[in-house]
């Protein structure tokens, strides 16, 4: 493996883009190249989380996939720093919508264009998120083909057209996420304060108009054209409604798209792989939602195989011996 990091500039800021690139092997694929997924962690666009980073391109290249991280414009512009909640967050006009889905889409291109260098194969690049992170990549695989995106990175449906997308505990619907608001002013008021500051630090104010509201909304998107999704989410995740992940289901069965979509009973919000490899504390660590990870690897399988044969060049060898004493 070789690890590969690319700054990538859109208007004035730059996201960084870590590769975690599987070699070339004369024993494995012997050349072929192998499908890739650009990862986008969530924080609540206040940082880029490590725990929904790297270890989700180590589990996804143990599978035999180029994994890649984005780490996407946030308001704390690289660090993990959470700002205070007590007072009212001031906007960083800078670093709101669209650069985030921006920047997506300019490493899905810079993933093609190396895909030689790289090994990957151009028609299966994938994008993954989770939580905020998640609605950077349900956003971006339902809007690829609009001018927000193919303006302005003079790019084609084509060039930008993610394969599928894989989210976790994803925001889909922002007129969801106001009513729960809502709901949560009195009863959650952390909760509260933190999805208003998370507003802020997104969209660069507390509460969006009905317009941007339909603008940032994935669910509000999907089309004919909207590639495959895997979906996973808790049913009591505390801090994004399930039913975000329920009506991004919905939306995708209604256009006749591709998706297969698990509800864990239980289960707090960012969860990541719920194992080991991804605890920040015991508490993360949910073995029944960790099955999360199989059954999306069941699912890429299925719709992104590695190219191999049936069978390896030593049973060929054997079977041909075999079929000469015959």
């Amino acid at each position: 493996m070789k690890i590969e990091q690319t700054t990538l500039e859109v208007d004035g800021s730059n996201a960084e883009l870590t590769g975690y690139i599987l070699d070339d092997s004369a024993e494995m694929l012997k050349g072929k190249p192998r499908p890739a997924v650009i990862i986008c962690p969530g924080g609540g666009y206040f940082s880029c989380s490590d725990r929904e980073g790297e270890p989700v391109a180590m589990y996804f290249a143990s599978l035999g996939y180029q994994a890649l991280v984005l780490r996407y414009t946030t308001y704390a512009n690289g660090g993990l720093e959470m700002p205070d909640l007590s007072k009212p967050l001031p906007p960083h006009e800078n670093d709101i919508f669209p650069k985030q889905i921006r920047q997506l889409g300019k490493a899905v291109l810079t993933v093609k264009e190396h895909a030689k260098e790289w090994h990957v194969d151009a028609e299966k690049v994938m994008v993954c998120g989770f939580s905020a992170g998640g609605h950077v990549a349900a956003l971006y695989a339902t809007r690829y083909d609009e001018p927000v995106l193919m303006d302005y990175l003079h790019a084609s449906e084509e060039q930008l057209r993610p394969a599928a997308a894989i989210v976790g505990y994803p925001l889909t619907d922002y007129a969801l996420l106001e009513k729960d608001l809502e709901a949560k002013k009195d009863t959650s008021p952390m909760d509260y304060a933190f999805m208003k500051a998370s507003n802020v630090a997104f969209l660069g104010m507390e509460s969006p108009d009905d317009e941007l509201i339909e603008e940032v909304s994935a669910v509000r998107h999907v089309d004919s054209k909207t590639p495959p999704f895997f979906i996973w989410t808790t049913a009591t995740d505390p801090l994004v409604n399930p039913v975000h992940s329920l009506s991004m289901a919905v939306a995708l069965a209604n256009q006749g798209i591709p998706y297969e979509i698990h509800v864990f009973g239980n289960g707090m919000h960012g969860l990541s792989l719920a194992s080991q490899a991804s605890a920040e504390s015991q508490s993360q660590i949910k073995p029944d939602v960790s099955q999360w990870t199989e059954a999306c690897a069941v699912w890429m399988k299925k719709n992104f195989p590695l190219d191999l044969p049936a069978l390896g060049d030593f049973e060929k060898m054997i079977a041909s011996q075999n079929a000469d004493k015959e």
